[in-house]
């Protein structure tokens, strides 16, 4: 499935990628873009009032997913769904909701209504602002569809505008996401696909967790002529007194690695540190570096596991720590 960079510097560069794309998978594209974080979210009317019906529960879906919030977000997903995207990873949550506004980052959302009663949705972020404009209502029982336009805040000409329909339905005697464009929000279907891609993402980047480890071993050996005893030894110096900054390194805390890291865990994955192959007839110490998802399956499937002459090794141990015995990475 393709996938669009979260590196687009404004929203009129996403749209303007975008419409290199066939209709139906423009329609997937936007479909998979509603997830998480938490940023704090606004909301503002015309004289006080609020949209309401199928219009309004829109309106809120597009502010939670422009704040990024997976929490409020699913309120507007079918039970089906809801329970499907909660299963899903972080990083594919995520990623399924930065595509719908079409900005990378998390931001606030204010909503305006015309003196029809119908909403326009500002998400307005670090790289820039889009709005979403909510036309009204073709409404036939408990389904309704509702064409939105969606430009760059700054595109007054209309030029870069993106043109889709939502379909919801009524359950439970609330409005909640169906369909956008023509594909239905099957969410169980694409749950898979998503978390296989963020998983494999995820595996990378373990992989280059360990070797910063391995990195910030050696750097730790040439400053202080010996190994560190535990990874939390690489870690930042504490707080000076009354927030004046932090302590000199020192052989304790040498600033090395991030707090994470040092903690021995980051991005899902469970970091295992060993000195081995010291001895009292003077042989250097080596050390050994392992890398386990944790818990498995969520962030990555793969264990990693760098031996004490350097080679990382790398197999599936469904969550325990891999061995010399696996197939070498590199």
């Amino acid at each position: 499935m393709p996938r669009f960079s979260h590196k687009s510097s404004s929203p009129r560069s996403a749209i303007s990628a975008l419409r290199i794309v066939p209709k139906f998978i423009l329609a997937l594209a936007f479909l998979i873009v509603l997830s998480s974080s938490g940023v704090a979210q606004e909301s503002s009317s015309v004289n006080g009032q609020i949209a309401a019906g199928p219009a309004g529960a829109l309106s809120q879906a597009l502010t939670a997913a422009c704040s990024q919030s997976q929490t409020d977000f699913a309120k507007f997903l079918t039970a089906r769904n809801k329970q499907a995207f909660s299963r899903m990873t972080p990083a594919a949550r995520v990623s399924f909701m930065k595509r719908f506004v079409l900005l990378s980052q998390p931001g606030k959302a204010t909503t305006t209504l015309n003196v029809s009663g119908r909403p326009t949705v500002r998400c307005e972020t670090p790289d820039g602002a889009a709005e979403i404009q909510i036309g009204g209502a073709d409404q036939q029982d408990n389904l309704a569809i509702l064409p939105i336009e969606l430009r760059d805040a700054t595109d007054t000409s209309g030029t870069d505008v993106v043109r889709v329909s939502v379909g919801l339905v009524r359950e439970d005697s609330q409005w909640r996401l169906v369909s956008l464009g023509v594909v239905f929000l099957d969410l169980p279907a694409l749950e898979v696909e998503w978390n296989s891609e963020e998983i494999n993402a995820n595996e990378s980047a373990a992989l280059d967790y360990l070797k910063m480890v391995a990195q910030a071993v050696e750097n730790y050996r040439v400053t202080y002529l010996r190994l560190p005893e535990t990874l939390a030894q690489l870690g930042p110096p504490p707080d000076l007194p009354s927030g004046k900054g932090k302590t000199k390194p020192s052989a304790e805390t040498a600033d090395m690695l991030d707090a994470e890291l040092a903690a021995g865990k980051k991005g899902g994955y469970a970091f295992r540190y060993v000195v081995v192959g010291a001895s009292t007839l003077g042989a250097v110490a080596r050390f050994e570096i392992a890398a386990s998802p944790s818990p498995y399956g969520n962030a990555g499937k793969r264990s990693y596991f760098r031996d004490a002459a350097g080679t990382i090794h790398g197999a599936d141990h469904r969550g325990a720590v891999g061995s010399i015995n696996d197939p070498k990475i590199e």
